[in-house]
């Protein structure tokens, strides 16, 4: 196994729209894994070949917000950037709300992005530093003026802190039923399965990081109930326990969330 995994963070006035670039090439025996569900839009730009997944084959992709594993076939070589996108992002880059791509993948061409400039740029380039500058480069030239309704943006925000739906409702005068429609239209996900899937995510995040702790350490500091609980959210969201995605991607992922955007080769 040869995985490298660069990450960079964009310009800094494109952070509210793009939270990092993740630069990887692996080669591994050919087999699936996981794109789990998160906060972040996705947008891939592969260097070499395809993205394989179930909707089709991707030189070029955006993919909206999920709260079910996305299976990635591969034949064992992967070398491309993934940007994480933020929902305002979505608005920003491409005049549509997050919930337009909810539970879908699409190749960039079809939000009318210069998809091909973009890759033929990113290839050109020969280090991961000089690629997330053109990123930043080509990405800036798309941003356009952006507006979200103030209660959905703020309900987004107070989700990602893990306060309670109920409490967030109250907190913008609107019933828990207007609340999760005007949410759902704008990211794709009620408030409700949100809130589970960061939970989901900074669980995730716990367990690629340096010191990885144990299952029920995470299950404490994220706010599950017990273990069983843990269980069986994580199989709704990833399709696996902890501990079968523990064996079976952790190895390819592990560390990738201290990647350094270093001077390094093509």
């Amino acid at each position: 196994m040869d995985v490298e995994h660069v990450v960079g963070l964009p310009h800094p006035r494109l952070r509210p729209f793009v939270t990092r670039y993740s630069g990887y090439r692996m080669r591994t025996e050919p087999g699936t894994h996981r794109g789990l569900p998160s906060r972040s839009l996705t947008l891939v730009v592969t260097l070499d070949g395809t993205v394989d997944l179930p909707d089709g084959r991707f030189a070029t992709l955006c993919g909206g917000l999920h709260d079910e594993a996305v299976i990635i076939t591969h034949d064992g070589f992967q070398h491309g950037v993934q940007c994480d996108l933020t929902p305002l992002g979505m608005r920003a880059f491409f005049g549509m709300p997050a919930g337009e791509l909810a539970a879908t993948t699409v190749g960039l061409d079809v939000l009318d992005a210069p998809a091909a400039e973009l890759r033929e740029r990113l290839q050109d380039a020969t280090t991961w530093t000089d690629r997330f500058a053109r990123l930043d480069s080509l990405l800036g030239s798309l941003v356009r003026p952006v507006r979200q309704q103030v209660e959905v943006a703020w309900a987004w925000q107070r989700l990602a802190s893990g306060a309670p739906v109920a409490e967030i409702a109250a907190e913008v005068g609107w019933s828990r039923q207007h609340l999760s429609a005007r949410f759902a239209a704008e990211y794709g996900l009620t408030p409700k399965v949100m809130g589970r899937v960061m939970r989901f995510e900074r669980a995730n995040r716990m367990l690629r990081g340096e010191r990885r702790p144990t299952l029920t350490e995470v299950a404490a500091a994220c706010g599950y109930t017990d273990q069983a609980h843990f269980n069986r959210d994580w199989r709704a969201l990833c399709g696996a326990t902890p501990t079968e995605w523990i064996a079976a991607e952790l190895p390819f992922v592990q560390g990738s969330e201290h990647g350094q955007g270093a001077e390094l080769p093509s």
